[in-house]
């Protein structure tokens, strides 16, 4: 499935994203800008680490992980979080968590398209 995803695509969409830069504390004008950066996202792999690279105007990211295993990340707003990467047979899908969220960051191709949907989930607090 990797094989699919591997090469450079250019983000046309990211269902989801404004409510994403919004929970990570990103300002209004940040997150307009956000809005209209159309990142290139490029894939590729070494051996069993797979590399996601992401450029735009707004912020550049890069992430290299074997899928399956836990890794921390600095999120380019800047919050440090535990990831993991796990494949199907369709998509790669992501899962930060921090803070006591989680955000599920799926990518796909779609009629030959890369589509990322972001979604996000918040625990309640333990009572103490």
């Amino acid at each position: 499935m990797i094989d699919q995803l591997q090469g450079t695509w250019k983000s046309i969409s990211c269902e989801n994203f404004e409510e994403y830069m919004k929970e990570l504390g990103i300002g209004r004008a940040s997150r307009k800008l956000g809005r209209l950066a159309k990142p290139t996202v490029t894939i590729s792999t070494d051996g069993d680490v797979i590399t996601i690279k992401t450029k735009s105007i707004f912020k550049n990211n890069e992430i290299s992980f074997k899928p399956g295993e836990e890794f921390e990340e600095i999120t380019s707003g800047g919050h440090k979080t535990k990831s993991k990467v796990t494949l199907d047979k369709e998509s790669l899908i992501q899962v930060q968590d921090w803070d006591g969220k989680e955000t599920t960051i799926t990518r796909k191709l779609v009629d030959g398209k890369m589509v990322v949907m972001v979604s996000q989930v918040t625990f309640p607090t333990s009572p103490e």
